[in-house]
């Protein structure tokens, strides 16, 4: 889709539709929405009278004009004025464009106007864009029947009416392109098949990133590793015959003497539990246990093409985790590249240990900040459901740039405690530490098993396992892979306080 910003009166453009908003606990039109009524003869006005529309948040009425250069204006509700937040205003115009898209539209309009002074319009213009974009999306590589009847828009018109905030405007819109493309990008790499999608193909994916300007690439091979001791991520990969892979990506966009921030991504490209294999049920889903990863990538790609005035760095440790004669078992104990040796108790387990040799070699870069991002625990799912990360971190100056990331871009996220207390659930009688705490706090012992190999940098985790893959329509994420933690990583990025002053 061709996103085009123009400067002037949407009411006198001629378009298929016209996407126009309306609170429902207000009383008449405003706006736009008042421009046009006067201009079709009260007819928006008479819609809402009639109570055919009635402004809840994402309902619709399509209204046929015969008056103005527009064919079409979908009104689409943003909810009670009072209860209104920007990531409501993400999720109305992501409902409208998949509205007019589904009536197979080609052309669309909107106009962007304030709903809220707390608000810019340059900040509305880069939240309607985001839901648009986010909305619109579909999984299609494989669909080879009927492909003719996908529907897709092909451009939108962006209208802005005040000449001053054009540039800004403008600016906003490229943004969320960038960053919208980033989640998107993440999605596919999500939702492609684990037989196209191996730690190879990660790899070859961590290729195209880093030809990317001030973007540098090092994919680390088995022998490698081997040499430099990552004996915790090996050991996972012993079970698949596709080579585990390492991936380094560095973005340089700060001074070379400057700090930078670590980025780590759990990537199992397919997870089958190993030894401890999981049940046949939503197995298949299990090739979205790469999206920690593949979140690190787009963020990656995004903060290159924003041309963000940090260094960062995104590790990605990537293999399978499958049952054969090679496969690790339970009982193993791995030597980790720390140096701490790790009982595994369960396969299933697999997250922690190829995370704990990435979290030891972030420590390498001396990081003024690590966080990780992985779909790590069933656990996380049944406490904070399927749609909140769970937090986690020894930082409280980090953990609080992160919820105010979260708060922004409507990634919902919720801290669980990390306290003392469940670090004893992670001792092993003959090793360190073992990779599984048992049932209870299964999500925080988890967590704790990682704090041992963070080293003292100021770090957070993030637990996306209910996010990353969502078993049904959200008002800007279709079902299926979500993109989860991109959009919070880039605004917590682009918001980053440097230098950031660890406790």
């Amino acid at each position: 889709m061709k996103i085009n910003v123009r400067r002037g009166d949407i009411t006198e453009q001629k378009t298929a539709a016209l996407i126009v908003t309306h609170f429902e606990d207000v009383v008449g039109l405003e706006g736009i929405a008042a421009s046009l009524d006067q201009k079709c003869r009260g007819a928006i006005g008479d819609l809402i009278k009639s109570g055919d529309f009635d402004g809840k948040l994402c309902k619709s009425s399509l209204l046929h004009t015969r008056d103005l250069p527009t064919a079409r204006i979908l009104l689409i509700g943003l909810g009670k004025r009072v209860e209104f937040n920007i990531d409501k205003l993400r999720e109305a115009y992501a409902k409208a464009a998949v509205i007019l898209r589904d009536l197979n539209l080609r052309n669309i309009a909107l106009a962007v106007e304030l709903p809220d002074e707390r608000w810019t319009l340059a900040e509305t213009a880069e939240a309607i864009i985001e839901g648009v974009c986010l909305g619109l999306y579909q999984y299609t590589p494989f669909k080879t029947v009927e492909r003719d009847k996908i529907k897709e828009i092909d451009e939108l018109a962006v209208w802005v009416a005040d000449k001053a905030s054009f540039p800004d405007v403008n600016a906003a819109v490229e943004r969320a392109e960038i960053v919208s493309s980033a989640v998107n990008y993440v999605r596919d790499l999500v939702s492609a098949p684990s037989n196209e999608m191996t730690p190879s193909d990660l790899a070859g994916e961590a290729e195209q990133i880093g030809r990317l300007k001030n973007v540098k690439l090092k994919v680390m091979e088995e022998a490698e590793m081997k040499e430099l001791g990552m004996n915790s991520l090996l050991g996972v990969a012993k079970g698949s015959d596709e080579a585990a892979k390492f991936i380094i990506l560095e973005y340089q966009g700060g001074k070379k003497a400057e700090p930078l921030i670590a980025l780590v991504g759990k990537g199992i490209t397919f997870d089958s539990g190993g030894i401890s294999i999981k049940p046949a049920e939503k197995m298949e889903e299990m090739k979205s246990d790469m999206a920690g990863g593949a979140a690190v990538l787009g963020t990656i790609m995004a903060a290159a093409k924003l041309a963000l005035p940090l260094n960062i760095v995104g590790l990605v440790p990537a293999t399978e985790n499958l049952p054969s004669g090679h496969a690790y078992k339970p009982g193993d104990i791995l030597k980790s590249l720390s140096g701490q040796t790790i009982e595994v108790i369960t396969t299933d387990a697999e997250g922690r240990l190829i995370l704990a040799d990435a979290l030891t070699y972030a420590g390498k870069f001396k990081p003024e900040a690590i966080i990780d991002l992985a779909t790590l625990t069933g656990a996380c799912v049944i406490a904070l459901g399927d749609y909140v990360m769970g937090m986690m971190g020894n930082n409280n100056k980090l953990k609080a740039l992160v919820c105010e990331a979260s708060a922004r871009t409507g990634e919902k996220l919720w801290e669980l405690p990390l306290w003392d207390d469940y670090h004893e659930q992670i001792k092993s009688d003959i090793a360190d530490y073992r990779n599984s705490g048992g049932r209870a706090a299964g999500t925080i012992t988890a967590a704790a098993f990682l704090s041992k190999f963070a080293g003292e940098f100021p770090w957070v985790h993030l637990d996306i396992a209910g996010p990353a893959w969502l078993s049904k329509d959200r008002p800007y994420a279709p079902k299926g892979a979500s993109g989860a933690g991109v959009r919070l990583l880039i605004d917590l990025l682009r918001h980053w306080k440097a230098p950031f002053v660890a406790e």
